[in-house]
């Protein structure tokens, strides 16, 4: 054997991966950060793969084909989800601060970040992107919302303007990267944007 050979041998992972299931989450796990961070157009099978250490012809074994992965990927945790509707319950004159709070620490969520992530960078070119988004604000704030505070005045369009709201801050903090959002602390965001959405749900 060469010493060419012998290093790129050497180079290479080895023993094996503890099961099918590790390796499934692996591959999972890397979908999540390329799609986060490509968007479906600019992240690929074989990038996935090479990310997970895996080769391609395992990632379309254990999904099938990119659109399928995309869809498991862009599963969001049930937990993560929940807190963002519990921040619905509690008084109406402090709705603004507690959704402020629970929108802006699900997308920065261990679990939850990187689909939503890979969810909204995908969502301008793909279909299955955008409709999952659309799904997501819905079942989280306009079938909640809405039929909880009946009284509101055109509660489907104010919560809907609350939304994209809170996803323009998003846009600006962790997909643009704009440098007064980036350095802003938690707490200074939520003092200055909560009763925005407050006066927007509830004038």
């Amino acid at each position: 054997m060469s010493a060419t050979a012998g290093a790129a041998g050497s180079s290479r992972p080895r023993g094996r991966r503890p099961g099918e299931s590790g390796t499934r989450k692996a591959v999972l796990d890397a979908a999540r950060l390329r799609f986060a961070a490509d968007g479906y157009t600019g992240a690929s099978i074989r990038k996935i793969a090479t990310d997970a250490g895996v080769d391609a012809a395992l990632v379309m074994r254990f999904y099938g084909s990119k659109d399928d992965l995309f869809a498991a990927a862009m599963v969001i945790p049930p937990d993560a989800a929940q807190a963002f509707s519990e921040a619905l319950d509690g008084p109406l004159d402090g709705i603004g601060d507690r959704l402020v709070r629970a929108f802006l620490r699900l997308w920065t969520d261990e679990d939850a970040a990187a689909p939503l992530l890979a969810t909204f960078r995908s969502a301008v070119t793909n279909e299955q992107a955008a409709a999952q988004l659309r799904a997501f604000i819905r079942a989280r704030l306009l079938e909640v919302f809405v039929p909880r505070f009946p009284d509101v005045v055109d509660a489907p369009l104010r919560a809907t303007l609350a939304s994209s709201t809170l996803l323009g801050v998003v846009v600006g903090r962790q997909i643009v990267g704009i440098d007064a959002l980036v350095d802003a602390e938690f707490e200074d965001i939520v003092a200055i944007l909560a009763p925005v959405v407050q006066q927007i749900l509830v004038p």
